[in-house]
């Protein structure tokens, strides 16, 4: 098994790091820059910033607030919201984005992550996938996609799309329950391990992470490559030392990370 990355996600709007629930009900939790510097400094893998309200809004990507989180981070970089093209992309990962995650732009146009993938590379390409759950009488798909921040149901099943990005070039996927999201209640096993073993890419599980044993469930359980948390960060509930610790202690690979000062946060 490969080293399990730790990745908080700062979800963006007007400029503040915000978090909600199922993807509504938004509260301020702090300012992007800060919080990237601080888990810079404290270990994290990556992170993941997400302009949440670009593509509802209708408008591309915020460059100055990817800038200035630019300025200070020392992880591998991933930005999403609002992207909707091959140019789009270059413009983040020519100021220094390591990574772009595309979502909506996707599913409305599949053959953007092909034309993405040749351009840049598999490896610079995320697709993000929110979904849901519907009942087994709902006419719908037992997981569906949806997109526009999970407002919009797309009527598709949400396994075979995340087969299909495979297919297209996708570097990994970005899995969130809408349903989970905020919750704090655990990430969405079904949903997380359906995508998991259908595709060779890593997953990133997203949504609901509330404990600690929720991070071990969604690598063990949902067979996620890497564990994605807002809440528990933001908050300071859950430090990413703490984190590592636990999943190292219950026999998982973790980096071991040098923070600042020369300290290991393991």
């Amino acid at each position: 098994m490969k080293e399990i990355r730790i990745i908080p996600c700062l979800d963006v709007k007007e400029g503040r790091v915000v978090k909600g629930v199922n993807f509504e009900n938004l509260r301020d939790a702090r300012d992007p820059v800060e919080a990237a510097s601080a888990y810079c400094r404290e270990g994290a893998d990556e992170l993941v910033f997400l302009d949440i309200f670009a593509t509802v809004e209708s408008r591309k990507t915020r460059l100055e607030w990817v800038r200035k989180v630019c300025e200070v981070v020392t992880i591998p970089f991933a930005v999403g919201g609002g992207i909707g093209s091959v140019e789009d992309m270059k413009v983040l990962l020519d100021i220094g984005v390591n990574k772009v995650s595309i979502n909506t732009a996707a599913v409305r146009n599949p053959d953007l992550v092909a034309g993405a993938a040749k351009e840049f590379g598999s490896d610079r390409l995320v697709v993000a996938i929110d979904g849901k759950k519907n009942p087994p009488d709902s006419g719908s798909p037992r997981l569906e996609v949806v997109v526009r921040s999970g407002s919009e149901a797309m009527g598709m099943e949400l396994v075979s799309w995340a087969k299909r990005v495979e297919e297209l070039g996708a570097g990994e996927i970005l899995l969130t329950s809408k349903d989970a999201d905020g919750t704090k209640e655990g990430y969405d096993l079904e949903m997380t391990r359906a995508v998991a073993e259908a595709v060779g890419i890593p997953v990133t599980a997203s949504g609901g992470a509330g404990k600690l044993e929720h991070l071990y469930d969604a690598v063990t359980i949902g067979k996620a490559s890497a564990v994605l948390a807002a809440s528990i960060f933001h908050f300071r509930e859950i430090s990413i030392s703490q984190a590592k610790r636990y999943l190292k202690d219950r026999g998982l690979p973790v980096k071991t990370q040098k923070m600042q000062g020369g300290d290991q946060c393991l």
